[in-house]
């Protein structure tokens, strides 16, 4: 039996979703998914920004509700501090948040250029302007992450909360061809054969069409 419940919106559209599913596999923390119906006029609202309070995923555990997604990996990390959500190393440590932290709070330009959308692959795609300093900066966080612990993932052999934050940039990055350098490229191919990434991409593409407007981030 569960002993938790994980709300989500769409498995296609939803980075969001994704972020606080992969963190809550990475913790070893079993949750039952509850997904909110596309068709209810005020999920649907939300779902495009249109409400002010946007609460998805919500994580509820043991009397607990937690809705922002760095709050969710903070509260994780304290129930589970032993199972790698974060570097044992304090500078590591420090370096995972501080990236997590950046994707959370910017790259507007690459989210609204860019949107989540794990049913198509484009072979050619004309991308923004405004976006290309946001896949400049994330190249950056990138290489440094993997020059300074060896990668394939970003902070060394096993994923953390920045992988799990990064996730669905470097599905976008796959979606839309984004040119990258090499050792980029090779960190998407890390992400995408993930078997967590595997299994939400393939529920992502059992997902019916209900909103065929979502061609936004959100």
């Amino acid at each position: 039996m569960a002993i938790a419940e994980l709300t989500l919106s769409s498995k296609n559209y939803s980075s969001w979703s994704l972020r606080g599913w992969l963190l809550c596999r990475i913790a070893g923390l079993r949750v039952e998914e509850k997904t909110i119906a596309l068709d209810d006029p005020e999920n649907r609202a939300e779902l495009l920004l249109l409400s002010p309070s946007v609460l998805v995923p919500r994580l509820t555990h043991e009397g607990a509700s937690v809705w922002d997604t760095l709050a969710i990996a903070e509260y994780l990390h304290e129930l589970y501090p032993n199972v790698g959500m974060y570097p044992v190393d304090r500078i590591a440590r420090a370096h995972c948040r501080s990236v997590s932290g950046e994707i959370h709070s910017g790259f507007a330009n690459l989210r609204s250029a860019l949107p989540m959308n794990l049913k198509v692959r484009h072979a050619r795609f004309p991308i923004f302007s405004g976006a290309k300093p946001d896949i400049d900066r994330i190249e950056t966080i990138w290489a440094e992450c993997l020059d300074s612990y060896g990668g394939p993932w970003l902070f060394g052999k096993e994923p953390t909360v920045a992988d799990a934050m990064f996730a669905p940039v470097a599905q976008r990055f796959l979606t839309y061809a984004v040119p990258l350098s090499a050792p980029s490229a090779a960190y998407c191919q890390t992400i995408n054969s993930w078997p967590l990434m595997r299994e939400w991409i393939d529920d992502a593409r059992n997902e019916p069409e209900e909103m065929v407007e979502l061609e936004i981030e959100f």
